[in-house]
């Protein structure tokens, strides 16, 4: 890993765990980003977004850094790399694939 990447891979850490804040604030859970069957539909971005000012900064990050994505129901949700870096941090059960 060169030094770019590592630095990157902190910038994501720092914001996945601005967005699990973020997340609890408003009464979500990890799993809900972190299931690619689940996901924030529109209107609880919608409503993320205007509750939380930080909220559409972190989720272009993720989606930017390809972190995160849409699934095939239109829910954003973490990729894989968003749920390994969410497991580094926050331990198995944060990114538990139920």
């Amino acid at each position: 890993m060169t030094a770019a990447d590592a630095i990157a891979r902190r910038s994501l850490r720092q914001c996945l765990c601005n967005m699990a804040a973020l997340l609890y604030r408003q009464g979500h859970v990890l799993e809900t980003v972190s299931s690619p069957h689940r996901g924030l539909d529109a209107r609880a971005l919608r409503r993320l977004a205007e509750a939380e000012r930080d909220w559409a900064s972190h989720q272009r990050t993720l989606e930017r850094s390809e972190a995160a994505t849409y699934n095939t129901q239109c829910r954003f949700v973490l990729t894989d790399l968003g749920r390994e870096l969410l497991f580094e941090m926050f331990g198995e059960g944060a990114a538990d694939i139920a």
